[in-house]
């Protein structure tokens, strides 16, 4: 019998669990370009206070990683954001994701003082990639459409909303391949409009600054058209060659 593993919270900025979980990145994600970078790690967890605060928690097991979590804490919402959630190839089937996303909330209650509404994360949306993208999930061995049913499984709902994440830079565009999931902790239906936008608004602004964050947040606010909820659908997709 495998022993469970131990899911814990990596705090100091020089662990070794951090060159691991990086690894698992890169090991198990397509675009390496849109994953924080490894090196990056340790000045996030050194910002354990304010607006904004960073964790990563790790599950192990004989002293080796299986699978982490880097997210986040944004006080101005009272919400979690996660930035990358995976496990590694030969660890899968063990239930580690969802150990995963207990200990994610339990870390975000803490943080909070009480229970948060819930936590968000934006997700690669299949039928939205291109055939070297599709390739390139296959290398890695990764099928993302099974990715969008284990979120679905965590209890994570498509936020239903026309999402675009907007990248820093003066010549940059918005990523319109992505859709915005939304897991709470009590089950629900819908999500108040007003939090998606005040969610946005504070992770945005770490890489854009307050101005361009609430100028995105607003066109955003906009795509709503006056709807004061939006619905939380399923966010698990058919592939188009599954379908009868």
């Amino acid at each position: 019998m495998t022993d469970a593993p131990v899911v814990r919270r990596v705090t100091d900025p020089n662990d070794a669990a951090l060159d691991e979980f990086g690894a698992i990145q890169r090991a198990v994600y397509y675009d390496q370009g849109s994953l924080i970078p490894p090196e990056w790690f340790g000045r996030l967890l050194e910002d354990a206070a304010g607006a904004r605060i960073n964790f990563l928690i790790v599950a192990e097991r004989n002293g080796h990683v299986l699978g982490g979590a880097l997210f986040h804490y944004l006080a101005e919402a009272d919400s979690g954001f996660s930035s990358f959630m995976g496990v590694a190839h030969q660890a899968r089937g063990q239930g580690i994701s969802r150990a995963l996303h207990r200990k994610r909330f339990e870390v975000l209650n803490e943080a909070a003082g009480h229970a948060v509404p819930g936590v968000f994360i934006d997700v690669v949306n299949p039928t939205r990639m291109d055939e070297a993208e599709l390739a390139a999930e296959d290398r890695v061995g990764m099928d993302p459409f099974s990715r969008l049913k284990i979120f679905q499984h965590l209890g994570f709902g498509r936020v239903d909303i026309r999402y675009e994440q907007p990248v820093g830079g003066p010549n940059g565009g918005p990523v319109t391949r992505l859709d915005l999931l939304y897991c709470p902790q009590r089950p629900a239906d819908t999500i108040p409009t007003a939090y998606v936008v005040a969610t946005l608004r504070a992770y945005w602004s770490g890489w854009l600054g307050l101005e361009r964050a609430g100028y995105f947040a607003r066109q955003l606010e906009q795509r709503a058209e006056g709807r004061t909820e939006l619905a939380l659908v399923p966010p698990a997709i058919v592939p188009p060659s599954r379908l009868p």
